[in-house]
């Protein structure tokens, strides 16, 4: 029986291909040319033009149900309805008598909370991309038919006309919360699939008192659980992807009153430079059927893969299922967390490598997410940039930073959750000079951190940072715990410092107001006679 997709405004169409397996859309994938088959068996895809996200092309659609709710502004841009209808339109006759991919998927391991989704795309690699990264449905909700909480209409062929359909640019990424409908065109990139509907769960699960966040998640044998907070690049899925630690998500996780859920079924990991010997589980991932390969190089003979080779960009990625990591959760849950690490990758060379975090220091740099953005892992970033994004993931943000700040600052208090910053940046120097952290020091703190082997440890309070900085930790050497000590001109550092400070000052200011009680949790040199 074919598969009705009147309810969109899609009529005459072609062939409609629904929930295919992944062998089946590997042979959809070759036929129509849509990638490469690669050695050992990864389908390898170019995804032409935009290699990474386009954030100044999403809108959310100005409507009466949302509207008093969203945080409007640079990151949530508003749509008028009347535009969308006509974007929309303008997608209903592109798709006119053409094939469609459709996924029926999940998103989100707590059965309480998931969200089924329909993905109806144009490309046959897109949808095993949803395959990848979404959840076949483990816990039935209903009997019968799927019935779709929301749709995504992808289709990268179809570009906006900026002048008629008043978007920014031929690319579009268009949420509209009342008709729970995506609309994604003029972009090859799958990333925006996955992040249009994690920007969704943003706004609906913290009004449910779940807290959503941009983080990965991992449990020890004992079932002690850890997240990671981060932006791509700082280390999240590197650090989470531990032999020694069971893996619930790599991205997006929900915290509710019973723990921690993924949200995804899939992972969609950095693959540059990737090392077999620093990143086994992830590189063995790269090298296994069902795998997408993102814009990675390969040689047209041998079909294998250059994973060095950064001529298309610094932003190459492979999406597979989450099982593919052979120590990965199951059921993709685990209990109240134990440790929250906050990962910052900091260009100015001057933050401590690890430092420990009360309440509301954890809230404050929760706010803040500083870090440095990477080269490819947006349109125009060629080189780290510092930057400040709140919750470490304001792209995706619906709701205000202040509403998931509090929401964390609750949970970590009620569950007493031990919170850490851990820099993953520069030593010695600000980028261009010094030289990035080593992974094996990064490594050694991490493991620090969830054996408890920092817990009580003997902390010096940064003067600048006013966080509580280890003396020592086991694998690191003393002077790497101490940035200023690994500076050879001090008045350098110092200087470095206080350009930091500023610019965390600067940040907080236009969150003073709603949370002054935070504003003595950040940076700022201390009296040295107090």
């Amino acid at each position: 029986m074919s598969l009705d997709l009147t309810c969109l405004g899609l009529n005459n169409l072609g062939r409609i291909h629904h929930n295919y397996s992944t062998p089946r859309l590997y042979e959809e994938i070759v036929r129509r040319g849509e990638g490469t088959l690669s050695h050992l068996g990864p389908v390898v895809v170019d995804t032409g033009q935009y290699t990474g996200r386009s954030p100044d092309d999403k809108f959310i659609v100005r409507e009466p149900s949302s509207e008093d709710d969203i945080w409007w502004g640079k990151v949530n841009r508003g749509f008028a309805e009347e535009h969308f209808d006509a974007v929309l339109a303008r997608l209903q006759a592109y798709l006119r008598g053409r094939d469609l991919y459709v996924q029926d998927c999940h998103a989100g391991t707590d059965p309480q909370y998931s969200l089924s989704i329909r993905a109806v795309t144009e490309l046959a690699w897109h949808s095993l991309f949803a395959r990848n990264m979404f959840l076949k449905d483990p816990h039935p909700r209903r009997p019968g038919p799927f019935e779709p909480d929301w749709h995504v209409l992808y289709a990268p062929g179809c570009k906006a006309i900026p002048a008629q359909d008043h978007t920014r640019s031929e690319t579009f990424i268009l949420v509209h919360f009342h008709r729970r409908l995506i609309l994604i065109g003029g972009t090859s990139y799958a990333g925006e699939l996955k992040k249009a509907i994690f920007s969704i769960l943003n706004y609906l699960l913290p009004k449910q008192g779940v807290l959503s966040m941009h983080c990965s998640a991992n449990k020890g044998s004992g079932g002690e659980t850890a997240l990671f907070f981060g932006l791509s690049g700082t280390g999240k899925t590197t650090l989470s992807a531990s032999s020694e630690r069971v893996l619930i998500g790599d991205d997006e996780h929900g915290w509710s009153d019973s723990g921690i859920f993924n949200f995804e079924g899939g992972c969609y990991a950095k693959v540059i430079r990737l090392s077999a010997r620093a990143e086994p589980e992830i590189h063995a991932a790269t090298r296994r059927f069902g795998t997408i390969l993102e814009n990675v190089v390969v040689d047209p003979q041998t079909r294998r893969v250059d994973l060095d080779d950064d001529s298309l960009t610094e932003n190459t990625r492979a999406s597979y299922p989450v099982s593919y990591i052979p120590n990965a959760s199951p059921a993709g849950r685990g209990s109240h967390p134990n440790h929250l690490i906050m990962l910052t990758c900091d260009a100015f060379g001057v933050l401590p490598p690890v430092a420990r975090l009360n309440p509301r220091q954890a809230m404050y740099h929760f706010i803040s997410g500083y870090t440095a953005k990477v080269a490819g892992t947006e349109r125009g970033i060629k080189e780290p940039k510092a930057t400040f994004s709140p919750c470490f993931g304001a792209p995706f943000m619906a709701l205000h930073p202040i509403f998931y700040a509090r929401q964390l600052g609750e949970k970590v208090r009620r569950y007493k959750t031990r919170c850490w910053l851990v820099n993953t940046g520069w030593s010695g120097g600000s980028y261009g000079e010094g030289k990035r952290i080593s992974i094996t020091h990064t490594r050694a703190i991490v493991s620090a951190i969830l054996d408890g082997a920092l817990d009580e440890a003997a902390c010096a309070a940064d003067p600048v940072f006013r966080v509580e900085v280890p003396i020592e930790c086991p694998g690191v050497p003393p002077a790497v715990l101490r940035p200023r000590d690994t500076w050879t001109d001090l008045r350098a550092y110092d200087a470095r410092a206080e350009d930091l400070v500023r610019l965390f000052n600067e940040h907080f200011a236009q969150y003073e107001d709603q949370a002054p009680e935070l504003k003595e949790a950040g940076p700022g040199r201390q009296d040295p006679g107090a």
